[in-house]
């Protein structure tokens, strides 16, 4: 069973107090046996012998001062550690977790722990154009760009190996879990989600299954949103004739509605206004008419009835 660890605030003390005391240690310490070793050279020089100057109490005390020097003073020095804004440092003493430090400053801590650097900056994941079969099964390119950060340093660090690479593998992957769930378009007359039409929700749907997926890394995913979405190359033409085709049609439809809409209007006044009594065969011929002229591309020239000459 996977062991879950989850980030809490390491021991730490302000550095320049820290600093002040070490440096002042040293300074007496060494003048003190500075001192020591001064007196000691004069008696020699007189021809005393060391034992008429350091007894076995003074010895101690040497000896004392300079342990506490080489033990005590000297290894505290890696105790200290400075943190920039937006980083964290892990410690770990003897394999054990025992903390992270995240306020930035001049900080000095247990001088045996190990000290691990992680970024609590946002960056961005922009993925490879990966080539994947939609929900109909059309082959589609799709990428998409991932804002993330480090929200829990002690999961990064010991939860996953690479938490960086983490993030691009599984980023990849819910791009192609996402993919295969909805197709990449959807007719207008169908109320069917699509990855073109509501980009805006395929937008949460993946910042939703990202943020599961990289829960175990301790990263937050900001936003999450397709960068590139496009048909494969071999079917791209064939989707861009069904395209056009599809536009023409729609445009062909419009301009029939609007046609009949016009003839009926024109009918309708006719008779309101009582200008002509047209019979049913001369109403089809000009509904006929109009037509052609309203839904030809090109613009019809007129043809003018002045009469028979044999009237």
């Amino acid at each position: 069973m996977r062991q879950t660890i989850r980030e809490f605030p390491a021991f730490r003390v302000n550095g320049f107090a820290v600093l002040s005391v070490m440096v002042a240690i040293a300074i007496l310490g060494s003048w003190w046996i500075f001192s020591r070793v001064q007196g000691l050279e004069a008696l020699l020089g007189r021809g005393l012998k060391v034992t008429d100057f350091i007894d076995e109490g003074m010895a101690k005390l040497i000896a004392t001062a300079v342990a506490t020097l080489l033990v005590v003073v000297i290894p505290s020095v890696s105790g200290f550690l400075t943190i920039e804004p937006n980083q964290a440092v892990v410690l770990t003493f003897l394999g054990s977790y025992v903390g992270t430090v995240r306020e930035p400053g001049f900080w000095w801590t247990n001088p045996l722990t190990n000290k691990h650097k992680v970024s609590l900056r946002v960056r961005n994941f922009n993925s490879k154009i990966i080539k994947v079969n939609d929900a109909e099964g059309n082959p589609i390119e799709i990428a998409a760009v991932v804002v993330w950060q480090v929200l829990d340093s002690c999961k990064s660090k010991f939860s996953v190996d690479d938490y960086q690479e983490f993030v691009a593998i599984q980023s990849e992957t819910a791009i192609r879990a996402l993919a295969i769930r909805y197709p990449y378009d959807a007719p207008d007359d169908i109320e069917r989600p699509s990855l073109r039409g509501i980009p805006d929700e395929i937008a949460r749907v993946l910042q939703t299954e990202l943020q599961a997926r990289l829960e175990v890394a301790g990263v937050e995913v900001i936003e999450a949103r397709l960068s590139h979405l496009a048909y494969a190359p071999e079917i791209a033409q064939m989707m861009l004739r069904r395209q056009q085709a599809k536009a023409l049609i729609d445009a062909r439809r419009q301009i029939v509605e609007g046609a009949v809409g016009m003839v009926n209007e024109a009918l309708k006044r006719l008779n309101e206004s009582h200008m002509l009594d047209l019979d049913d065969e001369r109403k089809a011929a000009m509904i006929n008419n109009l037509l052609v002229v309203l839904t030809s591309e090109q613009t019809a020239q007129p043809v003018i009835n002045t009469g028979s000459l044999y009237n």
